[in-house]
């Protein structure tokens, strides 16, 4: 699944090509999305000038005068800036037409989100009880423990909820808890505030190099001018199972958590 990273690459590979562009039309040839796609939304978008683009955990939202347009990935979509006329594939389920190009939906498996939120578009439901942006400002140590205190679950998987901290996924989870050297099924609510710094840290190290990586290829994942991200080539840790670490040698060992596939190396990565 696309993550921040995979995100926010879409957001900043799109925002030249459709900020203060007005959108012409809107062809929706399958709105049975993960939930369909709004009758009316021609209506509210047709006629619209873009005022920004931005991002929101896994969420890309298209601002206008009168509300949102809010997009979401799903497990493999991706979001392209294609020649208007350009003949749609099986998948392409939506344009977004500014003229002479369009902003062009891929999603296979059909279970991303394209979502309508007049006003404030983070006020939509989905949006509105998110957790903090792990590279906003503030976002520290101490707002991490916040977000962690209370629960007794692995420390991946607190990470992977969203209503904890958004968009880290289960690639940057593993990675960040690799350069913390943080075991993985560490008990969330365990960490101290020295830990809860050093994660933190991590994250928005890791994330920020994804970024500059252009994200990862995952499944069908590229970004805006169809190239495949390559930060899986640096990666520490996950996929890498019975790999010796790139530090120390040992094995990298994994794990099922949560019904997601974990890795971590035994000897750089501590419990305790």
């Amino acid at each position: 699944m696309p993550e921040l990273p995979e995100v926010e690459t879409t957001r900043s590979g799109i925002r030249p090509h459709v900020v203060d562009r007005v959108v012409t039309d809107l062809t929706v040839r399958n709105a049975r999305l993960r939930h369909p796609v709004p009758d009316d939304l021609g209506g509210r978008l047709v006629g619209r000038r873009v005022l920004d683009v931005r991002r929101r955990g896994k969420y890309l939202l298209l601002d206008v005068d009168a509300g949102s347009l809010i997009i979401h990935l799903g497990m493999s979509g991706s979001l392209r800036v294609v020649d208007a006329h350009a003949p749609p594939g099986l998948h392409d389920h939506v344009d977004v037409v500014f003229g002479a190009q369009a902003l062009r939906l891929r999603d296979p498996r059909r279970f991303g989100l394209v979502l309508w939120q007049a006003g404030d578009g983070l006020a939509h439901p989905l949006l509105a009880r998110l957790g903090p942006e792990p590279l906003a400002e503030g976002f520290d140590g101490a707002a991490l423990q916040r977000a962690l205190q209370g629960t007794g679950v692995a420390v991946k998987q607190a990470l992977m909820d969203a209503h904890r901290v958004v968009g880290v996924g289960n690639i940057y989870a593993s990675e960040s808890l690799f350069r913390a050297r943080i075991h993985p099924l560490t008990p969330a609510g365990t960490l101290g505030p020295r830990r809860c710094a050093r994660l933190a840290e991590s994250l928005r190290e890791t994330l920020r190099a994804a970024i500059v990586a252009g994200g990862s290829t995952l499944r069908d994942f590229v970004g805006s001018d169809g190239r495949p991200g390559y930060f899986q080539q640096q990666y520490f840790v996950y996929g890498r199972g019975g790999e010796p670490c790139r530090l120390c040698g040992t094995p990298i060992e994994s794990a099922r958590v949560g019904q997601r596939a974990t890795y971590w190396c035994p000897r750089c990565q501590r419990r305790r």
